[in-house]
């Protein structure tokens, strides 16, 4: 069937020329015979086309066959020449539309023929951009508006049309767009009424705008491109050359957009993107009235993961937790890195309440498993995020620092969790209080100088912390196997076990717990120590006698009390 479709379109190709010969014969040359020949070719395309499945062109051949039956009705009937040709070239007028959309079909016919035989879309030239390119045609002539909708779409493009200004306005309000298509004179309102609906929007004004207009007048083209049109077609036009086009515009947009609003470590939007379209979404909402959310991201413990694997590993972190958030985000939702480890989405059309769920569900996706994995090693995190709704009359700074102070409070409530901004976010923390109590971080002191470990237990106290003593690498050991510890200052010299000894016992039975902080203190300030305790795990290493002041401040450092 499907090599009989193929002859078959070839054998239509030599019968839609022999029809264009004789719609274009001139006067002198216009006989019965003519308009015999044009009925029984159409006759045959109406009964033949759809037999191989080309329903659409037997139903415009049915629409050519009662045009031209006068000629059939006519044969055996005496005509003078004259009435003939009036006869012929009336029917040709009516007729040639439709052999127009005859022609379309059958390109279109071919083009699916070719996607059959290769099978692979992505040798297709939009199929690099296709993939999530959203294209809007808009044009009040139905055949060519089908026509360019069914090419494009061949080509992997999602592809909308509307008949009309008021119609093309609803789907841009609804949908996101790559790329427009213009035709200029429509009825009742023209083209160019879309041009300030477009351009003044701020949402939609880096849109890429392709006018595809009847007229070639000078002065049409130059008004079009300053009124902000990216380029200019006229019709009648080869499909290949505006196809090109509308690649070429998608390829130079898709590149500025890269360089110009795309973090280049996360691929998740910018700062100076960010700070562009809220301002966009607040105008779109002051029309168009409707909620709106923002979530403001910081990633838990970030530091240490830089501290403890190294900046490359915290790179990659960063990039999978980006990838994990954009994976489970509308399409309509944007999302940008704030800085650092921060991150922000803005969730158009969502209340608070509702964009708190989104987040918490966002978090148990990270507890589901690791967000990066390199050489062999599974990484996993949390994160803490406070979301606010956005209120009238309040600023965007001021909504950003909302949803950062939630953010915050989160964080102060034991982090892992998804804090809603209230007036009065000393209730939320109120609530976790207690448990936060109970939650103090863990320091033990690991050193054979009781006198020492007096000290530094004097010393730091004030911070909000409890201590644990051992006077040996054994103690120390038992302890870390035994409960949780979150930073462990630990002598590099004591009798039984060293602290190099009881590191590497940890780490040779895979013991060492990924949260625990490793502050040595040492009477030796050999280097090969120092690169012992990095092989080790050890994140800071300091000299006997060292500073009190240097040593509280590498304490809250670690344990992110700074």
């Amino acid at each position: 069937m499907k090599e009989g479709r193929k002859r078959y379109v070839v054998e239509l190709r030599k019968q839609l020329d022999r029809l264009r010969e004789l719609f274009a014969s001139k006067n002198e040359n216009i006989t019965f015979d003519v308009a015999l020949q044009i009925y029984r070719l159409v006759h045959t395309l109406k009964g033949s086309a759809p037999m191989f499945g080309f329903v659409r062109i037997g139903d415009i051949a049915e629409k050519l066959v009662q045009q031209w039956e006068w000629a059939q009705c006519q044969e055996s009937i005496s005509s003078t020449n004259t009435s003939v040709i009036a006869g012929f070239q009336t029917t040709v007028s009516e007729g040639t539309v439709w052999l127009q959309q005859l022609a379309m079909e059958l390109d279109v016919y071919s083009q699916e023929l070719d996607l059959d035989d290769k099978q692979d879309q992505k040798l297709l030239q939009g199929a690099a951009l296709a993939p999530g390119c959203r294209l809007l045609v808009i044009d009040d002539d139905e055949v060519l508006r089908s026509y360019l909708v069914r090419r494009l779409t061949l080509e992997g493009y999602i592809v909308d049309d509307a008949h009309d200004v008021a119609g093309a306005q609803k789907l841009l309000r609804e949908f996101t767009y790559d790329l427009i298509t213009i035709d200029l004179m429509m009825h009742p309102q023209s083209g160019y009424e879309l041009f300030e609906f477009v351009k003044e929007d701020p949402t939609l004004k880096w849109i890429p705008l392709v006018v595809l207009s009847g007229r070639s007048d000078i002065h049409d083209k130059v008004r079009c491109f300053y009124l902000g049109a990216d380029d200019y077609v006229t019709k009648p036009f080869q499909y290949e050359e505006l196809s090109a086009r509308i690649y070429g515009l998608l390829k130079r947009t898709k590149n500025f957009e890269q360089m110009a609003f795309r973090d280049p470590l996360t691929g998740a939007y910018n700062r100076r993107y960010f700070d562009h379209q809220i301002l966009a979404e607040l105008q779109r909402i002051q029309r168009y009235p409707s909620p709106i959310s923002l979530a403001f991201i910081d990633i838990d413990r970030f530091k240490s993961i830089n501290d403890t694997h190294g900046h490359h590993i915290g790179d990659i972190v960063l990039q999978g937790l980006a990838h994990l958030l954009q994976n489970h985000l509308r399409e309509t939702d944007l999302l940008a890195r704030f800085g650092g480890e921060e991150f922000v989405i803005v969730l158009p059309g969502v209340l608070g309440a509702d964009a708190k769920k989104v987040m918490e569900t966002m978090l148990q996706h990270t507890h589901a498993g690791p967000v990066a994995q390199y050489d062999g090693q599974a990484f996993h995190i949390t994160f803490s995020a406070g979301v606010c709704e956005w209120s009238d009359g309040i600023s965007v700074a001021e909504w950003i620092r909302r949803a950062d102070d939630a953010m915050y409070s989160a964080k102060q409530c034991g982090r892992d969790r998804v804090l809603l901004y209230a007036d009065d976010m000393s209730a939320a923390l109120s609530e976790v209080s207690a448990a936060t109590e109970t939650r103090k971080k863990t320091v033990l002191i690991a050193d054979d100088d009781r006198i020492l470990r007096s000290i530094l237990v004097s010393k730091l106290q004030h911070l909000p912390v409890q201590f644990i003593e051992a006077v040996d690498g054994e103690e120390a050991y038992s302890i870390i196997k035994g409960q949780h510890v979150d930073l462990c200052i630990l002598d590099g010299v004591m009798p039984r076990l060293d602290g190099f000894g009881m590191l590497e016992k940890l780490k040779r039975e895979e013991a060492m717990p990924d949260e625990l902080h490793i502050l040595m203190l040492s009477g030796r300030s050999r280097d090969e120590d120092m690169s012992r305790g990095q092989q080790l795990g050890v994140n800071a290493y300091m000299n006997k006698p060292f500073s009190m002041v240097e040593l509280e401040f590498k304490v809250k450092q670690m344990l992110e009390l700074a």
